[in-house]
């Protein structure tokens, strides 16, 4: 199958999948309401007792708090917790609480009958719980015949758990013991420290090390058989668990922890902030990762791997989803944002720091080039009407998840990279350790960021921040260059750009304080300071400009289309971040109207070849929407053509066959080029032949091969392929890759009765909550499959809700129906959830709308360019 084009939220899966599945960490139903600021906490002593067969907890707690003012009454945040006894005790004695409940608000005030005095206090609570079965809070998983109680907090379901003050600036220490059935173990934020039989039979009691100060949202609990395999780096313990049958994929993920966790060490200047570190794999899991101090989570796929069979793209995801987990325990855990809309200080810069230790752990990936291509992910978003500044005001839990996006992950990410580039590495690496020595163990917001590291840059990175965060959207800078006196003399305009075509450039105007870095071919960059909407740099040589040297800038370039071709053909030529952010920069042109469709067409002719994977991937999935998107009526066989005159001699080039020398680039390129190539019936004969040899010998093809021959083979298989890609998949159980090579191939079948057997199979309980929604996106994210897709989703939607709350799954799917394209389907839609508001999806919906009635304006501006460059000469 031609690979996703942009429009379609399986594209972004597949090139960001953290972000994909911190995205499903969308919406609550509760309403506003921050806690008073009276009262105040300072540790909290935690006892629980999960009873896995009854899908319940008992809990004791008291809290240690500080009271600021005289007062009666203390409101701290609650949800589907059941109180059995409340007292407070202060300096005059305890006194039994009356408890009140406000679901809405989720939160529970104990009243006192004796006034409490200024100075500390302390709250005793007996309650009892539910494990849930919607991921969220403390939960009950399962897998192997037999159930798990695991946590997932972030961003205010501690409150599921035990009655707290649940907003991050409310830090305290935890003690936390567990007792719990006799053959599990626990596992929670700290050590070790005790474990004694009973008090209860059958159980034993299982005690953990007090833990610094911390956010309730990274407490962490797990209860069941888990399995680790332990290893060290430095004086930091680490383990890495799973479920029994998992134990042995945990090789990899160890190495990985063990090289970052000294990394980051020496990195920041700051030791690892916790006395050990344990990353579990967890069989349900609604995020990607979650970063309790101390005690990650995981996805099981985002975690266990064989590296012998693993493709290069799962080692890469493992290594970078472990890299940003153990970052968040510098950002995020030790240094924590205030208030949500700073949740960018924990998302940016871990997105950012993740590169670094694999860069030196693996200089054959190209974290530079993943760089490049995060920024590209959210300059896509960034182009939206309905995108939003880095910095949003937020209350709800249901905005607060919101806003757990590209915007916070990448864009963050990329104006951090553009900040290094132009402070200096070495600078800008001093002013993050001071930043985080300052505030460790504490909160701090985005101006306290920005005003130390211009501190000790000396730099104006206040002025930068400012700008970039505050501001919606992205800068674009159209460009006029000429030669003067064997220098080159570029003018640059700044304005907001949006990618909506007939978008009027006086709408959209912007002013942001940037650093632009011009590279001719005749000399080495020159970096300015742009703050004005009108002004001149001058770059030593003449030549074609690259105006965004190294593709560190975040911003868009709009150059004359007969510059980006001259670009493209440049020598010395330009690297592969360079290419990576030409093509996103031209593609985005395209969309808007700006530019013609054909600019970018001769783009890819110029790229076809090009020996980065990203790069090809790049373009694959852009001609691939021209392809279904752009082209009307006649003129797709003349686009097929032209992708086949232009393709199929690279493919035969590098080999339709993988060689026994071939390295990872070359299969990752081979695959790109046979998922672009897919209609060519030689090809799906060939896919078939390849899959079925697979099934019956997993080394008849190499790893990274294996996932782009499935799905091709998929798109045109029968029953008998199907029933055997299943057989497999349900086989696979204990390898997670194997498993979703299969699984990531069975939404690709477009028999309808195929398709018809793999919707009803999204709903059942044979697939888990977390994966449906990956599912279903897929389908609707291709042309064979959406129809049939979107009619069960209408049909079965108080299913889809009931199995997945809002919590999880339905912001991804609604996500995903951006990969229609016209407007009579965005009219459908729109009606339908006019018809059946979900008020916590209301961002993605805005989006996904936008995206279709883009597409299909970008249809009617572009297919008449489209039809003369194809009748060119």
């Amino acid at each position: 199958m031609p690979p996703k084009d942009e429009r379609g939220v399986m594209f972004w899966i597949m090139r960001t999948p953290l972000l994909f599945l911190s995205i499903c960490l969308l919406a609550l139903p509760a309403a506003a309401q921050r806690l008073p600021s009276k009262v105040t906490p300072t540790h909290y002593t935690l006892w629980f007792a999960p009873s896995l067969a009854d899908a319940t907890f008992r809990g004791r707690e008291s809290i240690a708090v500080t009271v600021s003012s005289r007062l009666t009454a203390v409101t701290l945040h609650s949800a589907e917790i059941t109180f059995e006894t409340v007292t407070v005790e202060d300096a005059s004695g305890s006194q039994p609480a009356q408890v009140s409940l406000d679901a809405v608000a989720e939160t529970a005030t104990f009243t006192v009958p004796r006034a409490l005095t200024p100075g500390t206090a302390t709250i005793r609570i007996t309650y009892a719980g539910v494990l849930n079965d919607k991921l969220r809070g403390f939960y009950l998983s399962q897998a192997n015949g037999r159930r798990y109680a695991v946590s997932q907090m972030e961003a205010t379901d501690a409150r599921r758990a035990f009655p707290c003050f649940d907003e991050p600036a409310y830090k305290a220490t935890f003690d936390v013991t567990l007792m719990v059935d006799a053959g599990d173990t626990a596992i929670s934020n700290g050590r070790q420290v005790s474990d004694t039989p009973g008090p209860e039979p059958g159980k034993h009691t299982v005690a953990f090390a007090r833990t610094p100060r911390m956010s309730t949202y990274l407490v962490a609990l797990l209860v069941g058989d888990f399995a680790c395999r332990s290893g060290q780096a430095g004086p930091t313990p680490i383990r890495v668990c799973a479920t029994p049958d998992k134990s042995g994929l945990t090789s990899f993920a160890l190495a990985a922890a063990e090289q970052q966790v000294t990394f980051f060490s020496g990195y920041f200047g700051i030791p690892y902030p916790y006395d050990k570190l344990d990353i579990i794999g967890v069989p349900d899991f609604a995020a990607g990762a979650m970063e309790n101090a101390g005690a990650i989570t995981f996805r099981e796929r985002m975690l266990l791997a064989d590296e012998a069979s693993a493709s290069v793209d799962v080692r890469k995801s493992v290594a970078s989803v472990i890299a940003h987990e153990i970052a968040h325990q510098w950002f995020g855990d030790l240094v924590t944002m205030q208030w949500w809309d700073d949740i960018w200080l924990n998302e940016g810069f871990a997105t950012w720091a993740a590169n670094k230790p694999l860069a030196a752990w693996k200089p054959e990936w190209r974290m530079d080039v993943n760089a490049a291509v995060e920024t590209q992910t959210a300059l896509g978003l960034d182009a939206l009407r309905a995108t939003r500044a880095i910095h949003t005001n937020v209350q709800t839990p249901a905005e607060i998840n919101e806003v757990f996006d590209p915007i916070a992950y990448e864009k963050t990410a990329g104006v951090l990279n553009m900040l290094e580039a132009y402070v200096g590495p070495e600078t800008f690496r001093e002013g993050v350790s001071s930043y985080l020595k300052k505030y460790a163990g504490g909160n701090a917001s985005g101006e306290d960021f920005w005003l130390e590291m211009t501190r000790v840059t000396e730099k104006p990175v206040n002025r930068i921040m400012q700008s970039f965060v505050n501001l919606v959207g992205a800068p674009m800078l159209s460009v006029t260059t000429q030669c003067v006196d064997g220098a080159t003399e570029v003018s640059v305009r700044q304005q907001r750009f949006v990618g909506a075509p007939g978008t009027a450039a006086a709408e959209t105007d912007g002013r942001w304080t940037l650093p632009v870095c011009v590279e001719t071919a005749g000399g080495p960059a020159t970096c300015t300071l742009v703050t004005e909407p009108k002004q001149t740099i001058r770059a030593p040589g003449c030549g074609a400009a690259m105006v965004n040297a190294d593709a560190h800038g975040y911003y868009l370039t709009e150059y004359e289309p007969s510059a980006v071709v001259a670009l493209a053909a440049r020598k010395p030529p330009l690297t592969a971040p360079e290419r990576i952010s030409l093509l996103g920069d031209e593609w985005r042109l395209v969309r808007a109207g700006r530019h013609d469709v054909g600019t970018y067409l001769e783009l890819a002719e110029v790229f076809a070849g090009d020996t980065t994977p990203s790069v090809l991937s790049d373009v694959a999935s852009r001609v691939s929407f021209v392809r279904g998107s752009v082209a009307e009526g006649p003129q797709r066989p003349r686009v097929e053509t032209w992708i086949r005159n232009t393709f199929r001699p690279v493919l035969d080039q590098i080999g339709v066959d993988p060689g026994p020398q071939d390295d990872d680039d070359i299969n990752s390129r081979r695959g790109t080029l046979w998922q672009l190539l897919s209609a060519d019936p030689q090809l799906q004969t060939y896919a078939r032949e390849r899959a079925e040899a697979y099934l019956a010998d997993p080394s008849a093809l190499p790893p990274t091969l294996v996932a782009p021959v499935l799905q091709v083979a998929a798109e045109g298989g029968d029953s008998r392929l199907y029933d055997g890609f299943v057989a497999r998949m349900k086989a696979s159980g204990d390898t997670p890759e194997e498993y979703y090579r299969f699984f990531n191939a069975i939404g690709l079948f477009s028999d309808p009765a195929l398709v018809t057997r793999t919707l009803a199979w999204a709903l059942s309980p044979a697939v888990r909550s977390q994966d449906t929604p990956l599912l279903l996106v897929q389908m609707l994210g291709s042309s064979t499959t959406q129809d049939a897709a979107w009619s069960f989703l209408r049909r079965e939607w108080a299913g889809l809700t009931a199995k997945l709350g809002t919590f999880q799954g339905l912001p991804a799917i609604v996500g995903g129906l951006g990969a229609f394209c016209s407007e009579a389907r965005a009219h459908e839609i729109r009606s339908f959830f006019e018809a059946h508001p979900v008020p916590e999806v209301a961002r993605a919906l805005d989006r996904s709308l936008e995206r279709i009635e883009s597409c299909a304006a970008v249809r009617s501006r572009q297919s008449p360019a489209l039809g003369r460059w194809l009748d060119r000469p």
